[in-house]
């Protein structure tokens, strides 16, 4: 069940030994009438911002409202080397950022290096995939409840707006992927500035077709802090205070990010 850590030896992963993050998770639910949910942020990160700090948050508040689901925990999964962006620092350097800003910010969010120390790309149906193995399959099992059954996870991929537009883009996705995500995990999207959420998901024919599994979370405040926009700033000498962790700009002073 929930609650311990599994060391597992992964062939494919650039470390000796990689051990899924289970510190902050919970392992049982305040109310057992609710279906158990965790959230998993895949991207970049290349720095992480207070905007991905922030989806967390905005997502949680909808989930409370709601009253469907109870967080037991939220991830984030830097991407692979190999995804190739412009303006992406080593893997090493990403998931360690994401790892100060959630260790100084958070009580509930937590960093998983699979994907990133993968020694290929991974695609987001594959590692959400990943998480559901360690939450529910034989290294998780689920939610042991107080009358010895078990509850399986309920697994979303969290994500900006920015991001489900690149559903549309041809050949960005593949169909069969994206029905893989929707229809199995279904995805929390946080708006964003310029980005309409609400007429692209009537346009897209699969996001249209698992409307039911996509939930769209409206954002009250406004932020449009982005990581191209970090890199910029820092790159022009720029100060970038109060739009990250201070942990993560001292991280990126001290090893020369984005000179």
């Amino acid at each position: 069940m929930l609650g311990h850590s599994v060391k597992l030896p992964i062939g494919e992963v650039l470390s000796q030994r990689y051990v899924f993050p289970r510190h902050k998770l919970r392992p049982t639910l305040k109310d057992e009438n609710k279906i158990p949910l965790v959230l998993i942020a895949c991207g970049s990160f290349s720095p992480i911002t207070y905007l991905h700090l922030r989806m967390f948050e905005m997502a949680k508040d909808e989930v409370e409202e709601e009253g469907k689901y109870e967080i037991l925990g939220g991830y984030f999964s830097p991407v692979n080397d190999d995804y190739g962006k412009v303006g992406l620092a080593p893997a090493k350097h990403r998931t360690r950022m994401c790892e100060l800003a959630v260790d100084s910010t958070s009580d509930w969010l937590m960093v998983d290096t699979w994907e990133a120390m993968n020694s290929k790309y991974q695609r987001t149906a594959v590692v959400l995939d990943h998480f559901n193995q360690m939450l529910n399959g034989s290294e998780g099992g689920g939610v042991l409840l107080s009358n010895g059954e078990v509850k399986q996870i309920r697994i979303m991929l969290l994500a900006g707006g920015d991001l489900i537009e690149s559903f549309g883009i041809p050949g960005c996705w593949a169909v069969k992927d994206l029905n893989h995500i929707l229809g199995k995990y279904g995805c929390m999207i946080i708006e964003r500035t310029g980005a309409d959420v609400y007429n692209f998901l009537l346009t897209h024919d699969v996001l249209n077709q698992y409307k039911k599994n996509v939930r769209v979370v409206k954002q009250l405040i406004h932020n449009d802090i982005s990581s191209t926009k970090i890199r910029l700033f820092v790159k022009r000498g720029m100060s970038i205070n109060y739009l990250l962790p201070n942990c993560v700009i001292e991280y990126i002073s001290a090893n020369e990010l984005y000179l």
